[in-house]
């Protein structure tokens, strides 16, 4: 029986199989290594956390669903059960009718123009021009401020004697329009004011989506002769429906709850029209009754109300994502 000698590409297979068979079993030994070997070990380091969620979160939403069924009064002290009485009243409400139209007038005008503008600013700042990082910085930078420094600055842009874009325009044009005065230009300028400080949010994501389409099919598209706009609208658009979708669910959410600062800085809800104020929102009316008014009950039935608006909204999100999604040109 003659013995074969190994010759070096045999020997290089056979020391590349050793290694990857090495490097699986250190791979398995790591995995067993990170397995918990007791059962109450992995909740003694979640147990900061849940602690932390208990105090901030889960305590306060259980007193507020308690208070719901309540009708309170702080100051006195006392509370009386009434049952779903708070949330009848609200939902009878002409005031409280007027609060959710106009809520849905603002979620709808911020979403749309918001994602338009960001879309246009980003598929523009995604161009190889000179100096796309600063411009794409200076887009981000609005989202960086806080709502109430974001509606300070807007405030004092605005404002009607000393503001800066009225002091423009009356030099200008003879004209010092009454920002704050006026319920359609306070609303159009509240709608404004919040695209702006939601700009650089959509724009991150956006811009994100734009460089992962595949460059190919951009050169396609030129190559059967499309334009533009064609290449834009036909092939680019589609392939950002997942970003668009999730950016209109998560805008929707950020409209319905982070517009308390620049409201409460620029307008605290007025000026007056009709039953209330013209930019008081829904999360603005919440404020007025459990914080001035002291309507406990209507507070927390608000609060509620609005949980299970964000729950409908979330559960769409789930519903739907993948149905009207196209995830491929």
């Amino acid at each position: 029986m003659s013995l074969v000698r190994p010759t070096p590409k045999s020997r290089a297979v056979r020391a590349k199989a050793v290694r990857s068979q090495e490097a699986r079993a250190e791979a398995s030994a790591q995995a067993e290594r990170a397995t918990f070997r007791g059962r109450w070990l992995p909740w003694l380091f979640l147990l900061p956390t849940l602690l932390v969620l208990a105090v901030f979160s889960y305590y306060p939403a259980a007193r507020t669903l308690r208070l719901s069924v309540f009708r309170a009064n702080l100051i006195v002290g006392n509370e009386q059960f009434v049952g779903l009485a708070n949330f009848a009243e609200l939902l009878s409400s002409p005031v409280y009718h007027q609060v959710i139209l106009q809520t849905l007038i603002f979620v709808a005008l911020v979403v749309v123009f918001g994602l338009m503008f960001a879309l246009s600013l980003a598929w523009l700042a995604s161009k190889p021009i000179a100096g796309a990082k600063f411009y794409r910085l200076m887009l981000i930078y609005p989202y960086a401020l806080s709502p109430a420094i974001a509606g300070t600055l807007w405030l004092f842009l605005f404002n009607p004697e000393i503001g800066a874009v009225n002091t423009l325009l009356d030099t200008l044009i003879g004209v010092k329009p009454r920002w704050l005065d006026n319920p359609f230009l306070a609303f159009v300028l509240v709608v404004v004011a919040s695209i702006w400080k939601g700009l650089g949010y959509n724009v991150v994501f956006y811009l994100a989506a734009i460089q992962n389409i595949p460059g190919d099919v951009m050169e396609a598209a030129e190559i059967d002769g499309a334009s533009a706009w064609q290449s834009f609208w036909r092939v680019a658009f589609p392939l950002l429906s997942p970003m668009t979708f999730f950016l209109v669910f998560t805008n929707i959410v950020t409209s319905l709850f982070d517009s308390f600062g620049l409201v409460n800085i620029l307008t605290r809800g007025g000026p007056v029209y009709g039953e209330t104020g013209i930019t008081t929102f829904l999360v603005y009316q919440l404020y007025e009754d459990g914080f001035r008014n002291f309507r406990t009950g209507a507070a927390a039935a608000q609060a509620v109300l609005m949980l299970l608006l964000v729950i409908c909204i979330v559960a769409m999100q789930f519903r739907y994502g993948n149905r009207r999604v196209h995830y491929g040109a």
